[in-house]
């Protein structure tokens, strides 16, 4: 019987939201799943680490963290382990790779993945970094080490937006998938229509947590480039570097600019798109776009996300639902956890 000794990379909202969730749902993940866990490591830049071969008591672990913010605070285990260390020492034989994320240049998250798959570890991330710069090396060191690589929550979180599209849109013939990935800047076009400037929607959405202090990733499109460019390579099988597509953000749309296109019958949307060409080549982009009112797409506000996938067989097929946040991420986690039990257990 396949027992996971689980391994978490960075242990912030994403890692926490996760532990909540296998706290909560153990006894019917055991039932329904067949999936039988232990989390043996955790190794956090800020919090510390902590390893235990024998599994720790998570909700114990949970509530000191919460406490004091210091995972070296649990009383049993090895402590003051890096990373490296962590996933190379411990009997983890799933890492969990949730540490930050740098668009720039993928690390140290690039360096924790090849080192758990060249380990022969199973890895699950929810950071871009790696896919958005390096997804095609990773997948075929994965497939060279017999191990599982996912990353559903890199794109829309816990809705399962790649999923759909590796999976249950397997031969439909997608041609294009175009939609709304940032949520922050959906969150904010929808309070200035509602009669907001930017500066004061911005300020808003920070506020909520919806947006970061430094707002640029999400303002300036990076967020939402970084996420196509993981789809145009996953689901279309381009090859794209991430400064490759065109880039704007929603910095320069005024209130006018809002109100002019609603009466006009359309509404400004941040929208991520990429296209198959007559060539087999992809073309992606990210960039405000005017949205006619009956397109589904128009009438997604607020910091919900969705994306329309073009198929040769289905025509249009949209999947809304939420695109951050620590219980959709952590879920996202799961999920793929759940996807590699299932093909371990075949």
């Amino acid at each position: 019987m396949m027992e996971f000794r689980i391994a978490f990379i960075g242990f912030g909202v994403v890692g926490q939201g996760l532990a909540e969730i296998l706290v909560e749902q153990k006894q019917m993940l055991k039932e329904r799943y067949d999936f039988d866990f232990k989390v043996v490591a955790i190794s956090d830049t800020m919090k510390g680490s902590v390893f235990d071969a024998q599994g720790f008591d998570l909700e114990k672990l949970l509530s000191i963290v919460k406490e004091t913010g210091k995972i070296e605070d649990y009383p049993e285990g090895i402590k003051g382990w890096d990373s490296l260390k962590t996933i190379t020492d411990s009997t983890a034989n799933l890492i969990l790779e949730v540490a930050w994320t740098d668009l720039k240049t993928g690390e140290p998250a690039i360096t924790h993945v090849k080192t758990a798959l060249k380990n022969k570890k199973h890895v699950v991330l929810t950071n871009k970094g790696p896919i958005a710069l390096a997804v095609k090396e990773l997948l075929a060191l994965a497939e060279e080490n017999n191990v599982e690589m996912r990353f559903e929550g890199t794109v829309l979180s816990g809705t399962p937006a790649l999923n759909l599209g590796l999976y249950n849109l397997a031969g439909s013939g997608i041609t294009k998938a175009k939609g709304i990935v940032n949520g922050t800047t959906n969150y904010i076009l929808t309070e200035m229509e509602k009669g907001m400037d930017y500066e004061s929607a911005l300020k808003q959405a920070q506020e909520l947590g919806y947006a970061e202090a430094d707002p640029t990733a999400d303002v300036e499109g990076y967020d939402a480039l970084g996420k196509i460019v993981i789809l145009a390579n996953t689901v279309m099988g381009a090859n794209l570097s991430k400064d490759e597509p065109p880039c704007e953000g929603i910095t320069k749309i005024t209130a006018e600019d809002i109100t002019k296109a609603k009466a006009e019958g359309f509404r400004w949307k941040l929208i991520a798109g990429a296209e198959i060409r007559a060539d087999g080549s992809v073309e992606a982009y990210v960039r405000p776009e005017k949205i006619p009112l009956n397109h589904p797409l128009a009438n997604i506000m607020g910091p919900t996300n969705a994306l329309t996938y073009t198929t040769k067989y289905l025509g249009d097929v949209t999947i809304v639902g939420p695109g951050a946040g620590r219980t959709p991420t952590g879920y996202a986690l799961l999920a793929d956890i759940l996807d590699i039990n299932r093909i371990v257990k075949e």
